[in-house]
């Protein structure tokens, strides 16, 4: 009967865990919100955009590192530890916008043929 709890319980832990930045979907974000902007203008705002992506990103991957830690606190030592599993829905929500922000700038990078070189990874 405790190991069925326990499995309840890491089952419900990791339903509430924060994702990881690299596995959120972009949302999309149309690349014709950018076709007014001169290279220039779209070289500065991939880098804006790049700025808080980045920002984001660590304040997600943070909350996905404390998220995991408390669950294996919470599965071998202390149950109620799962209260402290805080999930990602707001950060994660802006992650996966700036991504999408940044994929249309890369497309409108793309049309207006301004070579501006995108870092992968």
């Amino acid at each position: 009967m405790r190991n069925i709890a326990l499995v309840t319980a890491a089952a419900v832990a990791l339903t509430g865990c924060a994702t990881s930045p690299k596995d959120i979907t972009p949302n999309y974000v149309s690349p014709v919100l950018y076709q007014n902007l001169t290279c220039d203008q779209l070289a500065q705002e991939a880098q804006r955009v790049s700025n808080a992506a980045g920002a984001a990103s660590g304040a997600q991957q943070s909350q996905a590192t404390k998220d995991g830690v408390a669950t294996g606190v919470a599965i071998v030592l202390f149950w109620p530890a799962l209260f402290f599993i805080g999930g990602d829905k707001q950060t994660a929500n802006q992650v996966a916008q700036l991504k999408g922000e940044m994929q249309a700038i890369e497309q409108a990078n793309i049309q207006k043929n301004c070579g501006i070189q995108f870092a992968k990874g």
